[in-house]
């Protein structure tokens, strides 16, 4: 009862340091471990992230006396390495990533152990201090990549089983009616439940780290393989059923208990090749003692010093780097139109994107002497922050649950705004009221960012200029650009694709030089 109750004396002053510095990272950094805690409450795909931090206390627990026979000792490299972990956090919240946020957030929590106790300890806790990162709601970057795969295999088990499919994007059609694979059908909640439970139980049954791995490698392979059967079953089983079963709810019922099956049969496999338990090593009684020389003392406080005014370093430059930020209302200046464009109507049910918490957000429709109009839609960003941002994932064009509109194809365009050559990221939309058919009403859309007085449709670079932005004083101000035209009714397909983009190349060429005063201006530039 002894060993639960006291610490031995070497281990006192380190286990006070090293509570009161994660303490202090959750205090100081609680907009971001609020954030993680939020996505687990609201996302079926992360509710595991409320027993991660219990899970990795628990390994820790199990190792208890091996940890208290070492003897801490504070790394000078950590409190560095978390200096730069820092700096990473400020990063990733300049331009409002939580991805990064988070995970350097929990980088800073497993950098305490070594900065504290040192590198020996760190490393006999590696397993559950790496376990932590599952705690990380990350992975919805693998979504557009995981439904593709999905679609991929689903229309192929169909045609092999002789079932005629007409695919058109992530939607078919089969004799009994018509599928489309949207994000619960991604598998991703099954590969991120299967290799959180995989990795666990691969570090609990196995000795060998090749074994280890080679588990951790197939709780990646499992579930990505039973996804694609699961959705394969579920068709077939609508299909044969007259779309009497595995439709409506019973499509997600019928996905987790085939899962909760496959991963069962996983661990059951591997339990057959599991290593004999190790017999526990012998451990030195604890000195219950007090070891805490005045060097030994001075060397905690000073770590606990240093490792505070490097927490709270990047919150001064974030204070430094808010003036900067615009405060004042959007006012949109107006667009310079070039002859013979002129400003039309939009029609009462007119396309519009799927961005979101934008500031204020423009809709304008052009025609010339042509019969082929041009819209064009932006959403203007200020002040951003993790909800109101520029660049996220939740800012489409179509959303999969769109009651009227659906992407069918994309791919990156080329062409030519302000006398500088631009890549564009072009969509093909259609109109699903028509059915799943070539001659239903097509849009043709281009999306591309303004920030920083430049044009990009990379994500990425679009993070960096507004870093840029904010870095050189001139606010977070961006813009997202999106320009659609019609698709010719009587061209074909590729014809009427092609005919689009070159529209609104030819419109983009015109306007570009006034779009970007445009923006300029309401930015509130010259």
């Amino acid at each position: 009862m002894l060993d639960r109750l006291q610490l031995p004396g070497h281990w006192r002053l380190p286990s006070i340091v090293l509570l009161v510095l994660w303490l202090a990272m959750l205090g100081i950094y609680h907009q971001t471990a609020g954030g993680m805690v939020d996505i687990w409450s609201r996302s079926d795909t992360y509710a595991h992230g409320f027993v991660v931090p219990l899970i990795s206390a628990w390994l820790i627990w199990r190792m208890r006396r091996a940890l208290l026979a070492m003897r801490p000792e504070p790394s000078r490299l950590a409190w560095v390495l978390m200096l730069g972990v820092c700096l990473v956090w400020f990063a990733g919240h300049l331009v409002a990533v939580n991805a990064v946020t988070q995970l350097a957030l929990v980088s800073m929590l497993v950098l305490a152990v070594p900065a504290v106790c040192g590198w020996s300890v760190a490393w006999a806790m590696a397993f559950p201090l790496g376990f932590l990162y599952f705690a990380v709601p990350v992975g919805d970057f693998l979504l557009p990549t995981l439904m593709t795969h999905t679609a991929d295999f689903t229309v192929l088990a169909l045609r092999l089983t002789g079932i005629p499919v007409y695919r058109e994007g992530l939607q078919f059609v089969i004799p009994s009616g018509s599928w489309s694979v949207v994000e619960a059908c991604s598998g991703i909640r099954y590969l991120i439940a299967s290799l959180t439970v995989g990795s666990l139980f691969a570090y609990l049954s196995f000795q060998s780290t090749r074994k280890r791995l080679v588990f951790i490698g197939v709780s990646l392979l499992v579930p990505l393989v039973a996804n694609w059967l699961r959705a394969y079953l579920i068709v077939l089983l609508g299909h044969f059923s007259g779309n009497e079963l595995a439709t409506g709810v019973d499509h997600l019922i019928y996905g987790w208990v085939f899962f909760g099956v496959v991963i069962l049969a996983m661990l059951f496999v591997g339990a057959r090749y599991a290593d004999a338990p190790q017999a526990k090593r012998v451990h030195p009684a604890w000195d219950l003692t007090v070891d805490a020389t005045a060097g030994r003392s001075r060397l905690q406080a000073g770590a606990l010093a240093a490792v505070l005014l490097v927490l709270v370093l990047p919150l001064g430059l974030e204070r430094w780097l808010a003036d900067s930020v615009i405060k004042e209302p959007v006012r949109w200046a107006p667009l310079a139109l070039q002859k013979p464009w002129t400003l039309v109507d939009a029609q009462a049910d007119h396309w519009e994107p799927s961005f979101a918490h934008a500031s204020t957000a423009q809709h304008l429709v052009f025609a010339d002497s042509a019969p082929t109009p041009v819209g064009l839609h932006l959403s203007y960003y200020r002040q951003q922050d993790y909800t109101r941002k520029l660049v996220s994932s939740t800012n489409t064009l179509v959303r999969s649950e769109d009651d009227r509109w659906v992407r069918v194809g994309a791919e990156g365009v080329q062409t030519e705004l302000a006398g500088r050559s631009l890549r564009v990221w072009a969509e093909s939309l259609r109109d699903k009221r028509a059915g799943l058919v070539t001659s239903g009403q097509r849009l043709r859309a281009w999306r591309f960012y303004w920030v920083d007085d430049s044009f990009t449709a990379s994500d990425f670079q679009a993070k960096l200029l507004g870093a840029r932005s904010l870095l050189r004083a001139r606010g977070d101000d961006g813009a997202i650009v999106v320009l659609y035209t019609p698709f010719d009714p009587s061209l074909s397909e590729v014809q009427g694709r092609d005919r689009a983009d070159q529209v609104l190349r030819n419109f983009l060429q015109l306007h570009g030089q006034a779009l970007g005063t445009m923006l300029r201006q309401t930015r509130g530039g010259t």
